[in-house]
């Protein structure tokens, strides 16, 4: 199978994890020269907190993707992955992060999903957040879970 499309889903707790998952994203992005689609995803909270703060007319006028595209994360992902000369898209979607992130990898048929964590107690080390969780167990690709040192 060849390596075409990596999904790497972003939320509102992965700005402290940059480094690493920029490091996680090139590590197998750039040898398959594969497209890489940053995708945010937000609750409806959270959006309608964003679009204010974007000054969009209101959330009805307001495109998800857009709205993604305008997050400081993503677009510093968007920079070094650019940078790295690898092909990128921006996808944004509002609800549930899991399902969201996993309608997004079927959508964009992607070939691998890459999620973000911290780092866990050793009790719950055995469980992944319930995020990455529900990514893991239902997207229709293989998942990379990138552990930040948080």
């Amino acid at each position: 199978m060849a390596l075409e499309t990596v999904l790497l889903a972003v939320g509102p707790n992965d700005a402290d994890r940059i480094d690493e998952l920029a490091d996680a994203v090139l590590d197998i992005a750039s040898p398959a020269d594969a497209t890489v689609i940053v995708a945010h995803v937000f609750t409806d909270d959270q959006y309608d907190g964003v679009v204010d703060r974007l000054e969009f007319e209101s959330t009805g006028e307001a495109d998800p993707d857009e709205v993604a595209d305008r997050h400081t994360t993503v677009r510093e992902l968007v920079s070094r992955f650019d940078d790295a000369g690898l092909s990128t898209q921006v996808r944004g979607a509002v609800g549930n992060h899991g399902e969201q992130i996993v309608s997004l990898a079927e959508a964009t048929t992607s070939d691998l999903v890459v999620v973000g964590g911290r780092k866990r107690s050793p009790t719950g080390k055995a469980v992944f957040g319930s995020t990455a969780q529900e990514v893991m167990l239902n997207a229709p690709c293989p998942v990379t879970f990138v552990r930040g040192e948080d």
